[in-house]
């Protein structure tokens, strides 16, 4: 693997899949990452109250004979506590309460307790004798998120189930237990969005709702605070010189593939500001970041890249559709998010996704190779050429409105070094790249019946950013719906 300082494109492009085997499987970095995320403000974890419906095990038939009903071998609770209990540690920011059956245990009895709790989870167990009504009955099903498990041979309570489709519910109806894993991480979202604050440097840019902090807290239940840069640049000049020297070099220069533009000063200057952010983070007990003044000196582009790695949001040029989006991401999917400014290639029925910064960890802990050069548009700072992995599934996706969430997957095809396109740059798949070109947004930003009315744009950033994730997560993405409560539109297909 290339070491030099200085790196052409072409050597880059070509040293791709050497790089990405070098990198492969934790990197001796992964420890002293989680370490350094241990740092920042941590989250009570969620808590889901579970709760058995119907009936499983010993029963009594109408000789007085105890007999088992309609199940098998070991007890189906004790199993299924077992699995949840895997789970709850799989996971680490949840906890479950609860478990008692319903009948014998009355719904009166619980729904007191079950009320403190920030979520429901429904176990339907394999035998007659669950209450369809029992989310009615409880009384809080209404506002309080929920998962309903509903396990084939159930009973028949499974034809009454439409009449949630409208309430915060996961409905599911299978006998594949691994659904729980997803349903249940998605089922912490709320709790954990709750516990969340977001600060926007210099004020948030996005649609008008999401701008709104009254709102974003109705809606989604995360803070929003305006912070002045002036106060992130005062804390830069506070920061301890040896640490900066040696967060640029451990972090950036020496696993970098290469350096083209950049001086060491100015990489050292972009990790002062990193630290300065991080400081205020901490000091604020925030979980995500947005910038208006990203684009001046020191840039962010690694700062955001770095939080990114770290689990939490750096979000450039104030997008603050963006930076929910990826929040939402974070914590449903513990995916970092890439904020792109895409465009259209017909001719390749495909998205070519670009910009300035992006985050280096892969799913599995490893690195991307990068490179560290300047801005292209600018032509100065530091930013990210970053090599996605050619094949991996990607989601792009953005928030607006806080009501409705657009998203296209896709395939990442190759990656580019184009000098008209930001540092980072690779091509997705769509299914209809006609269609998305002329439906850009959906409807959901631009007025359909108007759209020469550029006050419906409400400013450049919805309709331009959206974020790309690795993984397929379509469906998480209609779960995550139910219980937040927006609406999916897929871009690049006619609803």
């Amino acid at each position: 693997m290339p070491t030099l300082d200085k790196l052409n494109r072409r050597a880059f492009l070509g040293t791709g899949a050497a790089a990405s085997a070098a990198l492969a499987g934790p990197p001796p970095g992964r420890s002293p990452l989680l370490a350094e995320r241990s740092e920042f403000p941590q989250l009570r974890p969620a808590r889901i109250y579970k709760l058995f419906i119907g009936r499983s095990g010993a029963t009594t038939n109408a000789a007085g004979k105890q007999v088992q009903y309609l199940t098998w071998g070991q007890d189906e609770v004790t199993r299924m506590n077992d699995y949840l209990a895997a789970l709850e540690k799989q996971l680490g920011d949840i906890t479950f309460v609860g478990g008692e059956t319903i009948p014998p245990t009355d719904v009166a009895q619980i729904a007191a307790r079950a009320a403190e709790a920030d979520g429901l989870l429904l176990i339907w167990l394999s035998g007659h004798g669950g209450d369809y009504q029992t989310l009615e009955k409880l009384n809080f099903g209404i506002d309080k998120p929920a998962v309903s498990f509903f396990q084939p041979f159930s009973g028949h309570g499974w034809m009454w189930h439409q009449q949630w489709k409208n309430r915060k519910v996961i409905l599911l109806s299978t006998t594949d237990w691994k659904e729980l894993d997803e349903a249940v991480a998605l089922l912490r979202v709320p709790a954990l969005m709750r516990q969340s604050r977001i600060l926007a440097i210099n004020g948030p840019r996005g649609t008008k709702a999401s701008c709104s902090p009254d709102q974003v807290k109705q809606k989604l239940g995360a803070d929003l605070v305006t912070i002045p840069n002036e106060q992130v640049l005062a804390l830069a000049k506070s920061i301890d010189p040896k640490a900066t020297e040696a967060e640029a070099l451990n972090y950036w220069i020496k696993p970098a593939i290469g350096i083209l533009e950049p001086s060491r000063d100015e990489i050292i200057d972009s990790a002062r500001y990193y630290l300065a952010v991080k400081q205020l983070m901490i000091r604020e007990k925030a979980q995500a970041v947005c910038s208006v003044a990203c684009m001046g000196t020191p840039r962010a582009c690694l700062t955001f890249s770095k939080l990114n790695d770290l689990g939490f949001v750096g979000a450039c040029e104030g997008d603050i559709d963006s930076t929910l989006t990826m929040l939402l991401f974070a914590h449903a999917f513990r995916s970092p998010g890439f904020i792109t400014d895409p465009v259209v290639d017909e001719s390749k029925n495909a998205l070519v996704q670009f910009h300035c910064t992006s985050f280096t960890q892969r799913p599995d802990g490893s690195r991307m190779p990068f490179l560290i050069r300047n801005q292209t548009d600018s032509g100065g700072g530091v930013a990210l050429q970053v090599q996605w992995q050619v094949g991996e599934p990607v989601t792009m996706a953005k928030l607006v409105n806080l009501d409705t969430m657009l998203a296209v997957p896709g395939k990442i095809t190759e990656t580019g070094s184009s000098p008209l396109a930001c540092r980072t740059q690779f091509t997705q798949t769509v299914r209809d790249a006609r269609h998305l070109f002329l439906h850009w947004g959906g409807g959901a930003i631009v007025n359909p019946s108007n759209p020469g009315d550029l006050s419906q744009y409400a400013g450049a950033m919805p309709m331009l950013h959206r974020a790309v994730f690795y993984g397929d997560h379509m469906r998480g993405i209609r779960r995550l719906g139910d219980i937040i409560g927006y609406k999916v539109i897929e871009e690049d297909i006619a609803s």
